[in-house]
Parts: structure tokens; sequence; C-alpha cells
């Protein structure tokens, strides 16, 4: 429980630095975390919709060429990105507590999803940390996420507040 107040602090504090709608980026030796937060004039309900519809995924998502699978606690997806067309990430859903947090990732790292009502709107936070003992050797081969951060976002504010 420490671990899950921990994270949810830092996700809080990174979003309060960060302007809405634009990703910000913290490299460390080990590790990279990008983070983005935007408030979304929709229901939670409508917002989680959208994050956890693999199929039509694409549709609304530009920075998303497919996912395969469902989006369902303990299950496994395999996602294709525009950032790396040829390869296909195969994640597993780590959490998923319907309205409010989804996480999902692979050995090498984690991506978040938060969801927080706010009045009539809801925000929307995405985080995802890279890295391990090995990722000073392979860290300049990953594209920055920060573009593709902002595209997703803004992608989903769009989607969401038909």
């Amino acid at each position: 429980m420490k671990a899950v107040f921990t994270i949810l602090l830092a996700m809080t504090m990174i979003s309060a630095l960060a302007q809405p709608g634009r990703a910000t980026t913290e490299k460390k030796t080990f590790s990279r975390t990008t983070s983005i937060s935007q408030s979304i004039q929709a229901e939670p309900a409508a917002i989680w919709s959208l994050l956890t519809n693999a199929k039509d995924f694409s549709n609304w998502n530009s920075t998303v060429i497919s996912i395969e699978g469902e989006i369902a606690l303990k299950e496994k997806i395999r996602l294709k990105s525009t950032l790396d067309s040829t390869r296909t990430f195969k994640l597993k859903v780590k959490e998923f507590v319907p309205n409010e947090r989804l996480v999902w990732g692979d050995a090498m790292g984690e991506r978040v999803y938060t969801l927080q009502k706010q009045g009539d709107a809801t925000i929307f936070s995405m985080s995802e940390k890279i890295g391990g003992f090995m990722f000073p050797l392979f860290a300049n081969k990953i594209p920055p996420f920060d573009e593709s951060f902002e595209q997703f976002t803004a992608d989903l504010k769009k989607a969401a507040e038909k």
C-alpha cells in the first residue's frame, strides 16, 4: 500500500508541475519517466470505455496502430505503436480499477492511466516509466515519448468530449 501511495504522490507532483496537455520527461541513469495530465470534459466512465476497448483503440488514437487481446486484469495484450511500427509490445494488464486506474507493462516498464473526477470534468493522467539495470546501454535507442503522449492525450480528449 505504501508503494501505491508513493506512486500516486509522485504522479500528483509531476502533474502539478506540468502544463495541461504537455508532456514532461524526467531522465535518470537507470530510468526515464514521461508524464502528462489533461482536464477532459467527460465522465470517467466515458474515458474508461475508450481506454479499455482494445478493438476500437486505433480508431480514436492516432499513436496506436493496433491492440490485440482484452484489456482486463491479468490479461496479455499485443500493442503496435507508431513510435516503432516494426515492433509488437507484449504487455500484461497489472491493475484494473474501473473508471479510476489502469496499469499495463512488461519487464522494462509500466504505463499508468488514472482518472479523477473534478467537478464537471475528469483529470486524465498518463505516466510511463521505463528502465532497469541495463537501461543505460540502450536508452539512446528509445525515442522520446513526449510528442506521442501529447498526441495520445489530445486524441483521447477529442474522442471523449464528442
